[in-house]
């Protein structure tokens, strides 16, 4: 191979483009078993961020099933999930476009079900026994105060929905027992998010389908549920975190007990409807995904021994695991994979690939590794993040030159960062800088105080522990502190915009869809979040001089590194005019600012042309920050108080 090129960093020529980004967008969502065949949701970026149903029989052809004008999404607590289920190839589901439910028989004929213009539906299970959906109803009708949530029973027959379950603030994951007799539910309440706390209630169900009685068996306002889940034997499983760690147990009837108790998350945050980390596959054995001292993993359940053996994928990401006693299905992705459907057995580990989010034509030599390390942070405790170094088998910094730095805060801000092959990241370690991605106070994967260490100090321990990251990293030479970005999006924009304000470590940053104002994020958010803050800050108004402290709009005097932001006019969960205050404020301090608006978007980018109009942006904008040429040619973005860049 001929020597590298010597280039300084940020200014390599990368094969990953800004359009393969859009081309490895492709959403893959709730795998689902029917038999011998295999359903998937796809998002498909280039048909403006549809949402179609795949349908792969025991030949291995595929389809997709739903009508072209259908888009198989339901936007309950905004976020969605859970929008479809299936039995004897008859399909449920929600159909975005018009926010109705549909049946989608084997022969594709497509019929509504229900439709009512202030409600939404997701989490749809079907009653076969009595002929109609159980599922989450929310309904916006305007003489409400807040949406409400109940549990209701759609005839397929006709007629209006049966309430099965009322009282809560949010229900999720109504799951019928293979009798019929038994209905299983998650119900919290303001101000808990569904991993703050919920209660398990398993209800009884009387010949005419009525709820005859309930009982809350398991959690409460704070121990967190996570998918209940019925066997066929009529035994109960789900996973709670009451010992501090998200564990699977099991309800015969009469008690629960822990089946495999270790320091490992079996659970995830229930941001959407449909979550699914195991799958009951026969009457002895469950499947199982889990999150040990960062990493993911899968293990067989024996559910007699209760003892835990663990599979070796070659995979550092699993979710949505599905299956049968004959084959395993799951979400899956590692550092050299992209997000991917995977089937495998329980006797044989041999990953075959159902179906890939993109197929990647890149070298290795392109490709960086995720590092992952822990650094000391405040409070002498540790937090933990993944370090990608530049990479790129054509080019090499100068000797005496040490490369930028881009800091990731994840969203949530209750997530996690992820090992998987990102070409979000790719895009950045193979035109020469480097990235970590930060799993900062707050995170998911390492438990529940770990989760818990952002109660009340958010935008603090995040913020520190995005500084610490770097500063451990730039001790040991890796990172030029001269050149330190932060970006992130929703709520990780808001620990970027905190970064920037509070702290003079940072050069530049870039906020998606972020948040300026908290003040403005209690009156003008949806119901799912409308508490949310509660617990990452405090109650309000009593603790309004904490919301104004913390929120970057009320401090621009003291921001002086450049930004750009982007954002989607349609979000209705973060408002543009979070952004656009934030933009507005900046310009009138005189600091560099570059702010974009996409038209068609919500929270979160969806479309081919928003993602790759996002990342060139972003890649102009450090480039005109930090003074380096482009290898490429990018439309040029506005830039307000652009005299003002450094030298």
């Amino acid at each position: 191979m001929p020597d590298k090129i010597t280039a300084p960093f940020g200014e390599w020529k990368s094969p990953i483009t800004a359009e393969m980004l859009a081309a490895g967008s492709l959403g893959l969502y709730e795998v689902r078993l029917d038999g011998d065949d295999v359903y998937w949701i796809e998002r498909r970026p280039e048909d403006k961020g549809r949402c179609v149903l795949v349908k792969q029989s025991p030949d291995g052809s595929r389809r997709d099933v739903l009508p072209d004008d259908h888009s198989v999404r339901t936007t309950v607590h905004e976020y969605g999930g859970g929008a479809y289920t299936v039995r004897d190839r008859n399909i449920f589901y929600v159909n975005q476009y018009d926010r109705g439910v549909y049946r989608l028989t084997p022969d594709l004929t497509s019929t509504l079900v229900y439709k009512n213009d202030t409600c939404r539906f997701a989490d749809l299970e079907y009653d076969a026994q009595r002929n109609r959906i159980i599922c989450v109803c929310e309904d916006h009708a305007a003489a409400l105060s807040e949406p409400r949530n109940t549990i209701v029973a759609l005839d397929l027959d006709g007629g209006g929905p049966a309430t099965l379950a009322e009282g809560c603030d949010f229900y999720s994951n109504p799951r019928l027992g293979s009798d019929g007799a038994r209905l299983a539910c998650l119900g919290w309440n303001h101000p808990n998010m569904p991993w703050d706390g919920t209660e398990l209630i398993v209800s009884e169900i009387g010949d005419g389908g009525e709820v005859v009685s309930r009982q809350c068996i398991a959690g409460g306002s704070d121990v967190a549920v996570f998918q209940p889940e019925w066997s066929g034997d009529g035994t109960l499983y789900f996973v709670s975190d009451q010992t501090g760690w998200w564990n699977l147990y099991q309800w015969d009837g009469s008690a629960a007990s822990a089946l495999c108790p270790r320091e490992a998350e079996f659970g995830l945050p229930q941001w959407v409807f449909g979550m699914r980390t195991y799958a009951v596959v026969n009457a002895v054995q469950i499947v199982a995904a889990y999150k040990q001292e960062g990493n993911w993993n899968v293990g067989i359940v024996d559910v007699r021994e209760k003892r835990l053996r663990q599979v070796n994928l070659p995979l550092t990401e699993i979710e949505y695991v599905n299956g049968s006693a004959t084959r395993i299905f799951c979400i899956g992705a590692s550092p050299k994979m992209s997000r991917s459907i995977f089937a495998f057995t329980i006797g044989n580990a041999d990953l075959s690939t159902v179906k890939q989010s993109a197929v990647i034509d890149v070298d290795d030599g392109y490709l960086s590794n995720p590092e992952t390390f822990t650094f000391p942070t405040e409070k002498n405790l540790h937090a933990c993040a993944h370090f990608y170094p530049p990479q790129n088998r054509e080019y090499r910094g100068p000797d005496s030159a040490l490369p930028p730095c881009i800091v990731i805060s994840h969203g949530g801000p209750t997530g996690a960062a992820q090992t998987s092959l990102n070409l979000g990241i790719q895009f950045w370690t193979s035109r020469g800088f480097a990235v970590v991605d930060v799993d900062y106070g707050g995170s998911t994967g390492y438990g529940k105080a770990y989760r818990q260490r952002l109660d009340g100090a958010w935008g603090v321990v995040d913020v520190q522990d995005c500084i610490n990251a770097v500063l451990s990293l730039a001790r040991e030479g890796k990172i030029d502190t001269g050149r330190l970005i932060i970006r992130g999006s929703s709520a990780g924009g808001f620990t970027t915009l905190c970064a920037l304000t509070f702290h003079d470590v940072f050069r530049a940053g870039c906020s998606r869809y972020g948040i300026g104002d908290l003040e403005a994020l209690v009156g003008n958010t949806h119901k799912f979040e409308s508490r949310y803050e509660q617990r990452l800050i405090g109650p309000y108004p009593e603790r309004r001089d904490t919301y104004r402290t913390r929120s970057p709009v009320h401090h621009t005097e003291r921001l002086s590194s450049p930004c750009i932001l982007l954002q989607g006019r349609q979000d209705k969960i973060v408002a543009p005019a979070q952004a656009e205050s934030m933009v507005a404020a900046l310009k009138d301090n005189g600091i560099p600012v570059a702010y974009i608006a996409f038209e068609n978007e919500q929270h979160g980018f969806r479309q081919a042309q928003t993602i790759v109009r996002a990342a060139t942006a972003e890649l102009y904008f450090y480039a005109k920050v930090f003074g380096f040429a482009l290898a490429e040619d990018i439309d040029p973005v506005p830039i307000m108080n652009s005299e003002n860049l450094y030298p």
